[in-house]
């Protein structure tokens, strides 16, 4: 939700934007590190995790953070909200439009200036939750 700042894209940086947006899946560092590496073979893990950090300082890509749990990457920087699994940590989109209500009602709670909201809704997948 931070204000975009202009970044240069390198050829890199361009592949992992690629690849991020390929997939639907909400990859960690290292899964974008493979699928990166299939094209660019000689890119470096390093690289990878530094790169993905400055695309989402920058707002180009989100970073999903939650505690105790290895971060993932989204290539949809859209306001849209997650839904994660408690046992397997798989994260899918919820195709639903984003409740305004929310930011309407910490401005009217609070003395923040509201720039935007995050929504995880945590449960168990269809794997998971099989007997």
């Amino acid at each position: 939700m931070k204000a975009e700042k202009k970044i240069f894209i390198t050829k890199q940086r361009q592949v992992i934007l690629e690849e991020l947006k390929k997939t639907v899946s909400h990859p960690t560092a290292d899964e974008v590190f493979l699928m990166v590496r299939q094209r660019l073979p000689k890119i470096s893990l390093g690289t990878v995790y530094r790169n993905l950090e400055l695309l989402s300082e920058n707002g180009v890509i989100q970073k999903l953070d939650w505690s105790g749990r290895q971060k993932r990457y989204d290539g949809n920087f859209e306001n849209h909200y997650h839904i994660r699994c408690l046992n397997c940590g798989r994260v899918d989109d919820v195709l639903i439009k984003p409740f305004s209500v929310v930011e309407e009602t910490f401005r009217a709670v609070s003395d923040y200036k509201i720039i935007g909201h995050r929504l995880e809704v945590l449960g168990l997948c269809a794997n998971c939750k099989k007997p």
